[in-house]
């Protein structure tokens, strides 16, 4: 197990506020990962969340009374065993006395007991969270280390709309594994392609494919949490692309070649993770095919596009690293690795990451599997899981 496979022991503390509903998706993630979750929820807490539920998620206890456990002195030792902690949501009040650095409950004692680091991720509505007091317990916190997740802009309780939404489930998560994650590749420069390209027919139809662009996402976000600058040239993402992140949108395989060579002259690490269409349409008709002009069928006259990843493997400068991917609908697991040995001998890239895809796995899916081949051939990572959890995987060949 590398370093950033590391089971980590988490506390997900919980405070009173109608995002509490919010958490379970963020203990459910953790555990996921694999990680031991252990929750500590505040009284207000359980009255917008049950404990069965989040005993349930967890897979371990939720502790809420401050004099519970007082022989194994539990009021610290859950801070002092924590690698990470994690509040979500923090509310105005938690903010305060996280501030003030008050401990009338579990949660406050086990946050003052702990050296690890800490998440925080604020819910509340707009006026609270604009509120001066609240401003300046924030600076407080930023000052200390302390990491803050949110809030987004969005639907609050009732008819408000505003800044104060707590962050969703997969932001905190990220983010908050990003802050115990091995720097291992600090000073590095990535550019990750994402996405899937779109060739024109006429002005409003396109031959597309069905990838959304969340694994190289994934890739992009690792890297940049293991201190990598990356930049991300995304082809019609069907998700958020991540902040911090410098992004370059482009539409076809041509554009996208075109961005990617200009981008990869500099840059340590490409990772080719785009589904890129191997054919295009010879001609872009000027105005909408009508189907009562073309009789029962309609035929295409396609060229082949450039090979992106040959021709990087060609030109590439000294040093650099190019991972490429292999999307197969293949079953076989062996038939599928003679596959990508294939089309690594003709691609020529130093990585080959083979991801079975299908009607429903692969492109569109919140979870993967792949298996990462060496330029010999030879299998030097495998993954199913979320596509975080794979793109961690992907980039520790790199460690």
């Amino acid at each position: 197990m590398t370093a950033s496979e590391k089971s980590l022991r988490i506390v997900v503390g919980i405070t009173g506020g109608i995002a509490a509903y919010k958490a379970v998706g963020v203990v459910r993630a953790f555990v996921l990962a694999g990680h031991d979750v252990q929750v500590v929820a505040t009284t207000a807490a359980l009255r917008f969340v049950g404990k069965p539920t989040l005993e349930a998620i967890s897979r371990n206890p939720v502790h809420t009374d401050l004099y519970e456990g007082v022989a194994e002195v539990r009021h610290v030792a859950i801070g002092q065993s924590a690698d990470l902690i994690v509040v979500a949501p923090a509310t105005a009040h938690s903010i305060a006395k996280l501030a003030a650095g008050l401990a009338d409950d579990l949660l406050g004692n086990t946050i003052l007991a702990s050296t690890a680091p800490i998440v925080i991720a604020p819910a509340m509505h707009t006026e609270m969270w604009s509120n001066p007091a609240t401003v300046a317990n924030i600076a407080v916190l930023r000052e200390r280390g302390i990491v803050i997740v949110g809030p987004a802009s969005g639907q609050l309780t009732g008819s408000d709309s505003g800044a104060g939404r707590m962050s969703e489930p997969a932001d905190i998560v990220s983010v908050a594994l990003a802050s115990v994650r091995p720097q291992d590749l600090a000073g590095k420069r990535f550019i990750v392609t994402a996405g899937g390209t779109r060739e024109p027919i006429d002005p409003v139809r396109f031959l597309g494919n069905r990838s959304s662009g969340k694994q190289g996402v994934a890739i992009a976000l690792d890297a940049a949490a293991r201190g990598a600058s990356v930049t991300l040239i995304a082809a019609h993402l069907e998700i958020e692309p991540p902040a911090g992140i410098d992004v370059e949108y482009v539409s076809t395989a041509l554009d996208l070649e075109l961005a990617v060579r200009a981008a990869a002259t500099d840059a340590d690490v490409v990772v080719m993770a785009a589904a890129v269409a191997d054919y295009r349409p010879s001609t872009v008709a000027e105005s909408k095919i009508k189907k009562d002009t073309q009789g029962d069928e309609l035929t295409l006259a396609l060229v082949k596009n450039p090979d992106i990843l040959r021709g990087l493997v060609e030109d590439r400068p000294a040093g650099q690293i190019i991972i490429g991917f292999a999307a197969e609908t293949e079953n076989d697991r062996d038939v599928l690795i003679e596959l990508g040995r294939t089309k690594l001998a003709r691609k020529g890239c130093d990585y080959l990451v083979l991801n079975r895809v299908g009607w429903s796995e692969g492109f569109a899916t919140e979870s993967n599997t792949i298996i990462v081949l060496d330029a010999d051939g030879a299998i030097v990572g495998e993954a199913t899981g979320t596509k975080a959890t794979v793109a961690t995987r992907i980039l520790d060949v790199l460690s």
